[in-house]
Parts: C-alpha cells; sequence; structure tokens
C-alpha cells in the first residue's frame, strides 16, 4: 500500500494496467481526492476496537484510508464485481482486510452479523454506496435492525436530501421517516463530480447517521407503523383518507380511518407529506389498536 490510491493518475494506471474497464451498470464512479477521503473517514470517528463494513470499495480509495485508521478491529469490503476483488487482493494486502465478493442485496445483515461475530463487537459502516442503488441499500440496513453504532455515506446529494428532510418539502418522504426513525441524520458537505472517475452527472454527499439507541417515538407494532408509512407516501399526490383507505400494502376500513383522524384532528384532505413522524406515529397506533377491535367485533 506504498501509493496513494485516492489520485487520478494512480487510479488510472491501476485500471489500465489491469485493463479494468469500468461497467456503468454497477455504478462505478471511483472517489479520487484523498482530502474527501479522509473526510469520509474522520466523520467515522473510528476508535482503536471498531470494525468496519464497506460496501462497493471499488479500486479501493476509502479502504486504503480506513485500514491505515483501523485499530485491532477488521474491514468488511463488500463487492459484486469480481475484477476489482482480484486487484484489492493485490494491491491491499492486510490481514485486517476481509474481502467478500457478493451483491450487497443478496446480504441478509443478520446472518452476516452472525457469521462474522460481529453481534457483540462495535461495528460502523462507512462506504461511498452505488448511486443505482443505496436507497435499497440504506433501507435494508435499517429494517434489518442490526447493531450498527454510525453510518457514513457517499450518496447522490438529492437522496441525502431525501434522508434529512422536513414535512412540507417535496423530498420528504418514507425513506426520510425510515432514516429519522433508526437514526439522527446529518449532513456532513456537499461534493462536486470532479472528485470521481469517471465523473457522474450529479453532485454528491456525505452523510452520518447516528444510531439511535432508542426510536423518538414508541410504537405498538413497528411493522404495522411502516406499513402505513408505505400506504401514505407511496399515493402522495393522494390525501391522507384516500392514501389509507386505497393502499395497496394494507386493509384498513374506510370508517376506522375516518374515526382515527377525527379523533386526532387531523383534516381528512391533508396529504401525509404534511405529517411529521409523531403524528404519523400516533395515527399509527389509533389505527392498529381500532383495527383489533374491529376484527375482534366481526
Amino acid at each position: 500500500m506504498e501509493e496513494i490510491i485516492a489520485v487520478p493518475q494512480v487510479t488510472q494506471k491501476l485500471l489500465k494496467k489491469h485493463r479494468i474497464s469500468l461497467t456503468k451498470g454497477l455504478g462505478q464512479n471511483f472517489l479520487v481526492d484523498r482530502g474527501i477521503v479522509d473526510e469520509i473517514v474522520l466523520a467515522g470517528e473510528i476508535d482503536d476496537d471498531d470494525n468496519i463494513i464497506e460496501i462497493g470499495p471499488g479500486i479501493g480509495s476509502l479502504t486504503q484510508a480506513l485500514l491505515e485508521k483501523l485499530g485491532q478491529g477488521k474491514l468488511y469490503a463488500i463487492e459484486k464485481d469480481e475484477r476489482l476483488v482480484k486487484l484489492l487482493k493485490k494491491i491491499l494486502q492486510s490481514e485486517k482486510l476481509v474481502l467478500i465478493n457478493k451483491d450487497v442485496l443478496d446480504i441478509e445483515w443478520t446472518a452476516f452479523f452472525a457469521e462474522h461475530g460481529l453481534d457483540k463487537k462495535p461495528v460502523k459502516l462507512i462506504a461511498n454506496l452505488p448511486y443505482y442503488i443505496s436507497t435499497p441499500i440504506i433501507m435494508g440496513l435499517l429494517e434489518a435492525r442490526i447493531p450498527i453504532d454510525r453510518y457514513v455515506f457517499m450518496v447522490q446529494k438529492e437522496v441525502a436530501e431525501r434522508m434529512i428532510a422536513k414535512p412540507g418539502r417535496k423530498d420528504y418522504g418514507a425513506l426520510s421517516i425510515a432514516v429519522q426513525y433508526y437514526s439522527s441524520p446529518e449532513m456532513v458537505r456537499v461534493i462536486g463530480p470532479d472528485v470521481f472517475i469517471p465523473q457522474p452527472d450529479v453532485y454528491s454527499a456525505i452523510i452520518k447517521l447516528e444510531r439511535n439507541e432508542e426510536p423518538p417515538i414508541k410504537q405498538e407494532d413497528v411493522d404495522f407503523f411502516f406499513r402505513v408509512v408505505k400506504a401514505i407516501f407511496q399515493q402522495r399526490r393522494k390525501n391522507i383518507k384516500n392514501a389509507l383507505s386505497n393502499a395497496g400494502n394494507i386493509t384498513i376500513d374506510k370508517n376506522i380511518v375516518l374515526e382515527c383522524l377525527e379523533e386526532l384532528g387531523l383534516d381528512q384532505n391533508i396529504r401525509g407529506e404534511k405529517l411529521d413522524l409523531a403524528t404519523i406515529g400516533n395515527l399509527s397506533d389509533l389505527l392498529y389498536r381500532k383495527q383489533i377491535l374491529y376484527q375482534d367485533g366481526e
């Protein structure tokens, strides 16, 4: 690891030497600015006993910097492209690096943690995520409810804005709710396309998520809550009465919807995007309780 990978000349030389052409379908945009790499690592606040998960290491720009900072823990780098896994094995020879040649969307996270003995160890996830699948990756991690203490992602700027969005904004939606339920998000900085090879057509952002020890709201049934969230935002142009009454993922009697809205003092014509996390939580709990009573009555 003598050469710093995160500079354009070294990246280009490595790609040429190993005859690797980038695959657009895999969202391969490699970070080539050591300053930005160091900023991502700094945001991770890596402690001596931390274990790190990296998704999409690519040619190893961030991977190299993480290995330099790593203490007693290990770095688990998940890369789908077999060509890059072979390259990383050659240029980043370290006992602390565990390379996993797998599609991240195929990983069952609870099983992954058990397999690698991470259940009771401090774990952080630090990555320059493949932009074309960043949302399903993030949602999959959060919904798995695995004990990752901190996430530091490089993602498309618009995705980062959705994660921190507040009610009433166009980018406020199911991703905003999920991220803010499970964590406390913070936008670290916005980054232009010139720090990548090849340059993407979008701006990027570093975002940090600090896992909530306890969710900001208590729910009687968390799965039901997220089904309500999905119903509200899948049909975001509909008012909340119609979105919940005609949802494809959940069945709630229209009279129950109207009764709950009235009890909470909510206008039946308001759109879900206007409601904050706490209000949606209260609505979900009330719907859940009344739905059970309705079903028991049948």
